[in-house]
């Protein structure tokens, strides 16, 4: 008996049928229901038949480095499935009642089945973690496995990860990956064990992405409540804005760049891209060759002003290589903060001002606080997320000799051209 297979329970009184799921113990059976609801069942006194083996019929084989491929069909493109954890790849603690991390890439087709005939898939396990546990280290561990994988013929990168820091790492590989092909992140806001998860269509809708002409790091996550369209958002330029809607996340100040059409990808014909549409210019398959620059600097720290916060705090980071201020309005601090700044600059810390508003562009040439920032060394972010500054400071830190200049041009479209309200 193993994952995947089809299954009788019966202990007691109850009696259960459905697909056999990994389990976080061996002292209980995961039994995914007909009606969509995971069941956890104590194996003791439990009577198990079983109806069907491997019942999504996927075969693996792994090689030394841990990738696996798994067969489906010679003449479909090859989308590489690289798992980091999250909410996607999990299951649910029925000890505890708490989701966590399990699942490998192949545990992931078993549990989206609609996956299968849509691509020759590659499977490989980066981390297995939840992604308020993730780390500069892993970031680095992750752009080079993707540049491996493209580098063995995938024609388009799927990366299943944590909702609640995703944007964080896309926007780090988008930095450290100029890409031929589309990396696409995806995740779920809610398990699978649950009806109404998200898991099924992101993951069908980001494969469908996968295959598209877009050359770009994108994320692709729900674009509403309903199970109809998802959103592809651009990497560098995607924030999460809800705690547990499964539309939580959107594009700041501009719309996605396009969009996957669920029902029209699962009808279309197995090579087929039709369904993802592309609202926005981007980056064309093919357009630029494949390069990997993986070098951060990990001592930057993103600090946040609010009234009253004491100068000293920031005195505080006289050590870091870089700063990122959150700064309120067009980029602005409390005007004790410019002599610690001043002194920071003196010393070889890069500063960045950001602003904490969703929308619009740093200026600190109107008002004088701006004026004697700037006097003070502080570079402005333009209209760069705050978090995307920061990953973008370790970058240029540890790959360019003048920072000022690289923060201040767009790389991988974190700087919009001019910003504008959107509705």
């Amino acid at each position: 008996m193993n994952a995947g297979d089809r299954i009788h329970v019966e202990r007691g009184a109850q009696a259960y049928e459905g697909v056999l799921l990994p389990s976080s113990t061996p002292d209980h059976l995961v039994v995914k229901l007909d009606g969509g609801y995971n069941v956890g069942i104590d194996r003791e006194d439990a009577t198990v038949e079983v109806v069907e083996t491997d019942v999504y019929d996927v075969e693996s084989a792994q090689d030394e480095e841990g990738t696996s491929t798994v067969e489906f069909d010679e003449s479909l493109p090859t989308v590489s499935l690289i798992s980091t954890g999250g909410t996607i790849a999990s299951t649910v603690d029925y000890r505890t009642g708490a989701v966590t991390a399990q699942f490998d890439a192949e545990d992931v087709l078993r549990a989206v089945p609609d996956l299968a005939g849509m691509a020759n898939y590659r499977g490989r396990v980066v981390a297995n973690i939840l992604s308020e546990n993730m780390t500069p280290a892993v970031w680095q561990d992750l752009a080079r496995a993707i540049h491996e994988e493209i580098e063995a013929g995938a024609d388009g990168v799927v990366v299943m990860h944590g909702t609640d820091t995703m944007q964080f790492t896309a926007s780090a590989v988008a930095f450290m990956l100029d890409t031929p092909v589309p990396i696409v992140f995806t995740g779920s806001q809610r398990s699978a064990d649950r009806p109404s998860s998200d898991n099924v269509m992101n993951a069908v809708s980001a494969v469908a992405a996968a295959k598209s002409d877009a050359a770009e790091v994108m994320v692709c996550m729900h674009e509403s409540e309903s199970d109809d369209r998802c959103a592809l958002h651009r990497g560098t330029r995607v924030r999460k804005n809800h705690t547990s809607r499964r539309d939580a996340f959107e594009t700041v100040g501009a719309e996605p760049l396009g969009t996957v059409d669920y029902e029209a990808v699962s009808e279309s014909d197995s090579d087929s891209t039709d369904g993802v549409t592309f609202r926005r210019e981007h980056a064309q398959r093919g357009e630029i060759e494949l390069a990997l620059h993986d070098e951060l600097e990990t001592d930057v720290e993103l600090v946040k002003f609010t009234p009253g916060t004491d100068a000293s705090r920031l005195a505080m980071l006289d050590d870091a290589a870089g700063i990122v201020v959150e700064g309120t309005g067009l980029g602005h601090v409390d005007t004790d903060w410019i002599e610690v700044v001043d002194d920071l600059t003196d010393d070889g810390t890069a500063v960045v001002m950001t602003s904490q508003c969703l929308d619009g562009r740093v200026c600190d040439r109107v008002y004088d606080t701006g004026r004697d920032l700037l006097a003070a060394g502080v570079v402005e972010g333009e209209d760069m997320l705050p978090g995307t500054a920061k990953v973008k400071l370790m970058w240029a830190l540890a790959n360019t000799s003048d920072v000022a200049d690289t923060m201040s041009e767009p790389l991988a479209g974190e700087i919009q051209s001019q910003s504008r309200p959107w509705t």
